[in-house]
């Protein structure tokens, strides 16, 4: 499979990670199966529908949708051909760009044919109309640019430090130390949390101390996964065990043996 990345442009960068597309011409088996992993950031998929289309729980899902936090992994099939384009948001950008409110999408998307339908933007028939990933990048970006703009939501430096701080850490920090540095309650941070991200911080911290952990296996910067765990702060290797079967569907052993990522946290699962 073809897998590429897109650096977003500058005034695009507070909200968009990057882009990304994944085509694979060939002829592949009629279904194939693949794991989403949690990984703290909300996204955008726009699938080209005459090759393929991706199913969950043997429901398609729509030719472009905007799903939000992952609470846990997600299983999704693959019918057809792979040809798509997505963007990696950051964690906060559904509330910044398109003003939701991100508990509603937890664990869920949403057609975004029903936000155009708000400002006229006939995203899906530009998207089918052009014939490069440029344009398409080109077209999704002017989509964003007009919520943006749209949207008057004002960003919330208290919480946008907090996530900022969690993020840094690799999930590695104290909460209360956190909370008691803004001067806020447990509830009011969980509260206010919760409406910036979708997830409480707690969750949050926890997808962001796995993701920690897959980097390192990714990258081989390990000896033993006992090692693993103590530097990202596990209480044992079996508690980072359960925790990475948690968010990934499987273990860490299971990774390294037989998945084989297509797109950063979507991986293909071995028949």
């Amino acid at each position: 499979m073809n897998y590429k990345t897109y650096i977003p442009t500058e005034n695009l960068n507070p909200y968009v990670r990057f882009f990304w597309s994944l085509d694979n011409s060939m002829e592949i088996a009629p279904l194939q199966s693949f794991r989403a992993m949690a990984d703290g950031c909300p996204g955008i998929i726009f699938q080209h529908t005459d090759d393929g289309c991706f199913y969950q729980k043997e429901k398609a899902l729509p030719q472009i949708f905007l799903y939000g936090q992952s609470t846990k992994f997600t299983e999704l099939t693959l019918k057809g051909k792979m040809n798509a384009i997505g963007i990696y948001l950051h964690p906060s950008s559904l509330k910044l760009i398109f003003g939701l409110n991100p508990e509603e999408l937890t664990d869920s998307c949403l057609d975004v044919n029903e936000l155009c339908k708000k400002t006229g933007f006939s995203l899906l028939e530009q998207l089918n109309d052009a014939k490069t990933v440029k344009q398409r990048i080109e077209i999704l970006s002017a989509f964003l640019f007009l919520h943006i703009k749209a949207n008057d939501f004002n960003k919330n430096e208290v919480m946008a430090y907090a996530l900022s701080a969690i993020m840094r850490s690799g999930g590695n920090i104290i909460l209360r130390d956190l909370q008691e540095q803004l001067q806020m309650s447990e509830r009011t941070f969980e509260r206010k949390f919760k409406e910036y991200v979708g997830i409480t911080p707690k969750l949050f911290t926890r997808i962001c101390r796995f993701q920690s952990s897959l980097n390192q296996i990714r990258n081989n910067t390990f000896e033993k996964l006992s090692d693993i765990a103590f530097e990202n702060d596990y209480s044992d290797q079996s508690h980072f065990i359960r925790s990475f079967r948690e968010f990934a569907g499987f273990s860490p052993n299971q990774y390294q043996n037989f998945s084989k990522e297509v797109v950063e946290n979507l991986s293909q699962l071995k028949k």
